[in-house]
């Protein structure tokens, strides 16, 4: 039974006809499958938690839940002038872009309610509180729009009766609602297609399995699980038409950064001859990093591996190198589809292109 998607994260204000002050209401991912919990906070460190402890992921719904936690931060503030607030909003995002180095979508949008705040220092607090949530809540009606503009070019790849292999979460759980890399099945599913998924479990934090199975059996999807080490299997069975994933951070010639396992997908994928397709808002394109070496990797606790989900599964004391995110060359992927269209290689003037229509 398909059931209606749910709101990843949202505002909700105290009064009908106020804005400021109020809330942020996520769900909580590090209880899924297992219960839906919506998680409620207006405190700016709970915020950092939340988007360090992956109970908010996936770099589009980082950066909302950065914006928002920016709101929170200041709207109990008694600063006397808009110049003071604005200096309160500066050490927020500076707090919150500590949180973790790899989606770019977090720095972007902390930029954004930088750039807010001080083109609206000389008003005062509470037009600039006014403004910040305004601008806050832009970031997130926009991911909403982009998202289904990817869903709309990326359904135009699939034919009915296809199968997608995906990594990781890219659907509404990566997002405000509709997702990246799920949402041209989701778009595929609302024109009358029949799309099958393949979803990797994405080891070592299950995203796959925790996340993508479990939306995707909320919508109504055939998705069947499989470990990361069987993709080549069931490649080589012919059971896989594409892969679609989604992405953290693009550098400017289209090597893209996503979560670990990717890489070893889109070599899997470039082995087969399958077309592997790489989906992301252009708010994650980053053309101040020539290549995706600069792309800066997150590295996570070695307890993740060695104590998955609170079971030690390896020797105490055991070394462990434990990368959150691999990047993947250019060279491996077919497409990068993002809302103004599908852009194909050599990657470099079409993402500039698509950035400057951005701005």
């Amino acid at each position: 039974m398909r059931m209606e998607p749910i709101k990843t994260i949202e505002w909700i204000a105290d009064q009908p006809k106020r804005l400021v002050p109020g809330m942020i209401r996520l769900v909580d991912q590090t209880r899924l499958p297992g219960e839906l919990i919506l998680m409620e906070t207006r405190d700016l460190r709970q915020v950092w938690t939340a988007i360090k402890t992956l109970q908010v992921r996936g770099a589009p719904a980082i950066g909302i839940a950065a914006a928002l936690g920016v709101v929170v931060a200041v709207q109990d503030s008694r600063a006397a002038t808009g110049a003071a607030l604005a200096t309160e909003v500066e050490q927020a995002a500076d707090y919150l872009a500590t949180s973790r180095p790899t989606a770019v979508n977090l720095f972007w949008a902390l930029d954004r309610m930088r750039l807010r705040a001080r083109a609206d220092s000389r008003r005062a607090p509470a037009d600039l509180k006014a403004r910040l949530i305004e601008e806050a809540l832009a970031i997130l009606k926009e991911d909403l729009a982009m998202c289904r503009a990817i869903g709309r070019h990326g359904a135009g790849l699939l034919k009915d009766g296809q199968t997608v292999l995906t990594h990781c979460n890219a659907g509404g759980l990566a997002t405000s609602q509709f997702g990246t890399a799920l949402a041209p099945i989701y778009m595929a599913q609302e024109q009358g297609k029949h799309i099958r998924v393949y979803a990797d479990e994405t080891r070592p934090l299950l995203q796959g399995a925790r996340l993508t199975a479990w939306e995707l059996m909320r919508a109504g999807i055939d998705v069947t699980l499989i470990c990361d080490n069987m993709a080549a299997q069931v490649m080589k069975a012919g059971r896989i038409d594409l892969v679609m994933v989604g992405a953290d951070r693009i550098a400017a010639n289209g090597d893209s950064a996503n979560k670990i396992g990717t890489y070893g997908v889109a070599v899997l994928a470039h082995a087969h001859r399958i077309p592997f397709y790489v989906l992301a808002p252009s708010s994650t394109f980053d053309l101040k990093l020539t290549t995706g070496d600069a792309i800066p990797i997150e590295e996570r606790g070695a307890e993740e591996i060695t104590c998955g989900f609170g079971k030690r599964t390896a020797p105490e004391h055991v070394k462990v190198y434990a990368p959150a995110f691999d990047v993947t060359s250019a060279r491996l992927i077919t497409a990068i589809i993002c809302e103004r269209g599908i852009l194909k290689p050599p990657f470099g003037k079409a993402i500039k292109k698509a950035v400057d229509r951005r701005l």
